[in-house]
């Protein structure tokens, strides 16, 4: 017997996502399309597959007590097929004689002592409750941190950076909130590329975004076909990191737009919609080929030219001296502001990635300000919260340029755009970066500074 195919999706794109580095929720649509599931086991092989990889690390120490080994020592085949009866057992409605029987075959291929142990732990696992378990993974902590780390499956050092950035709010009691809230499904949220399209009369108005919307119900996917690109699942932090650039000023026909990091494109999209609105010429770059090739199907439903040059940023910026009005600068980063949609990026980071990325980050910050005009305003913007990525990278610049720049309040323009306050509160450092959270305000933990040249 074999298992189901909702559960041999699942189980492939964790094999993929652990073994090859691969995206889930690039491969997960494809493998279930490929597999021709129902809309049913569809939804079931997308709870198995993003529940299980929310909450790797608590299966992996719960796994560890009921094996009386780590979770490292384990082949990998084998340990993704627990992990994935773990979810079944201690967090979904599947019986459990269905959890083990399943996880069985698919670890059966790896040999008949590995189906053997997946049956022992997980039957040995199913006896007790999940509060049992949680209680015993607590008390397995070695301290505060790793107990909070291992309950809500975020890893020590992420934990730590969270709590640091909350505290530069004065916040730092919204520490647990922010970790239960990067462990639910974010709600689909859908763009209405401005002056181009408008969401469907049925649709509810996001908050913040002027053009962001969600569904009353039916297929985002199909909406987005129908559309031809104007309307888009987007994330509506994305949108304001756009639009904080767009909207800090009035646009004046024939200014120069650069999106230095522009891939996928999401945000590209709008800066288009808005350069058309306002007689703007925009221009993109990407230094990976594919992801460029992302951009450009991301523009093809605004009728705008918007070349896309594919170099590394600090060249391409660099080589343009005060030739720029508006340049985007939405920087590589641990991206650890949407692990809500991209759950495995909590384990493959670490500590030691950040110095590397906050010195490119420094260096592409660097030349566009360089590529600024006179007057020319650039947005930084990171899909992380983590401190050295945010205020610490902007505070490098300021040091570096002195008088030659200075910092517009990106608070004020999000919250001039949103119809009820956003909430933004202004950071320790006394800078004007806005810091937008899931727990707070639906959004990823996007980071957002405007930087003018004098």
């Amino acid at each position: 017997m074999t298992a189901s195919a909702a559960r041999q999706v699942a189980y492939d794109v964790l094999r993929a996502v652990n073994e090859s580095d691969a995206y889930a929720n690039l491969l997960l649509p494809t493998a279930i399309d490929r597999a021709a599931l129902s809309t049913a086991d569809a939804a079931l092989a997308t709870e198995l597959t993003y529940g299980t990889l929310r909450r790797r690390g608590t299966y992996d120490a719960v796994i560890a007590l009921a094996a009386d080994r780590s979770a490292q020592d384990i082949d990998p085949p084998v340990i993704d097929a627990l992990r994935l009866g773990v979810h079944q057992l201690l967090s979904t409605r599947v019986a459990s004689h269905a959890a083990v029987h399943e996880s069985v075959e698919l670890a059966r291929p790896a040999g008949r002592g590995a189906a053997g142990f997946v049956n022992a732990v997980l039957r040995r696992i199913s006896r007790d409750t999940p509060g049992d378990w949680m209680t015993r993974v607590e008390e397995s902590a070695r301290s505060d941190d790793e107990r909070l780390g291992l309950v809500s499956a975020h890893p020590v050092w992420v934990v730590r950076a969270f709590r640091r950035a909350l505290a530069a709010e004065g916040r730092a009691d919204e520490l647990e909130a922010l970790l239960t809230a990067d462990n639910a499904s974010p709600r689909v949220t859908m763009a209405a590329l401005p002056g181009l399209a408008e969401p469907p009369g049925d649709a509810r108005r996001t908050p913040f975004s002027p053009f962001g919307f969600r569904l009353g119900g039916g297929d985002p996917e199909g909406l987005v076909a129908r559309s031809g690109g104007r309307i888009r699942v987007q994330d509506e932090g994305s949108q304001l990191a756009a639009l904080a650039l767009t909207r800090a000023e009035p646009v004046r026909e024939g200014e120069r737009w650069l999106d230095l990091c522009a891939g996928p494109g999401g945000k590209t999209a709008v800066l288009a919609a808005e350069a058309l609105a306002g007689g703007a010429l925009l221009e993109a770059n990407e230094v990976s080929p594919a992801r460029a090739g992302l951009v450009r199907r991301a523009i093809e439903g605004v009728p705008l030219e918007v070349p896309v040059s594919e170099a590394d940023g600090r060249i391409r910026a660099a080589d343009n001296p005060g030739a720029y009005d508006r340049i985007l600068v939405d920087a590589p980063c641990t991206g650890l502001g949407a692990l809500r949609r991209r759950p495995e990026a909590r384990w493959r980071k670490s500590p030691s990635d950040v110095p590397a990325l906050t010195e490119l980050q420094t260096e592409l910050l660097s030349a566009a300000v360089v590529a600024l005009k006179p007057g020319g305003i650039v947005a930084y913007v990171t899909c992380s919260p983590h401190l050295a990525e945010t205020s610490g990278v902007v505070g490098e610049i300021r040091r570096s340029f002195g008088d030659a720049i200075e910092e517009l309040d990106a608070r004020a323009v999000l919250t001039a755009l949103a119809d009820t306050d956003p909430r933004l509160p202004e950071q320790a450092d006394g800078s004007k970066r806005a810091q937008l959270w899931p727990h707070r305000h639906n959004t990823d933990a996007m980071s957002i500074s405007l930087l003018r040249k004098r």
